[in-house]
């Protein structure tokens, strides 16, 4: 059984910075891929950032330049350093971890940017 830890997030004002952590933990043998899906209310979840074993990364556009995805293998860890929050980055942001053939979700945890 797979579990995913995250932590980090939070309230913060506008142009501030959280980071985001989120450990796998379990029968994991091997990860593909990880990375960070935000859903605000009222709307569909996106991919905010992925990487994947190799160290290839993807960024959605709107956060290009301010996120950045980072990843320890040893740890079965990925991390999202967020700067330069703005208020449209409030959602709650999902860690998702791949193994082959499978995905896993963590529970979510809320980031809020205020005005």
């Amino acid at each position: 059984q797979v579990q995913l830890v995250e932590s980090g997030g939070g309230l913060v004002q506008a142009g501030g910075s959280l980071r985001l952590s989120c450990t796998a933990s379990g029968s994991i043998f091997s990860i593909n891929a990880m990375g960070w899906y935000r859903q605000a209310p009222g709307e569909q979840r996106e991919l905010v950032a992925a990487t994947t074993r190799g160290g290839g990364t993807t960024y959605a556009d709107s956060v290009k330049g301010r996120f950045t995805i980072s990843r320890d293998n040893a740890k079965n860890t990925v991390y999202l350093q967020m700067n330069s929050l703005k208020p449209e980055d409030t959602a709650l942001y999902f860690c998702n971890v791949r193994p082959p053939n499978v995905a896993f979700w963590g529970q979510g945890t809320q980031v809020t940017v205020s005005s």
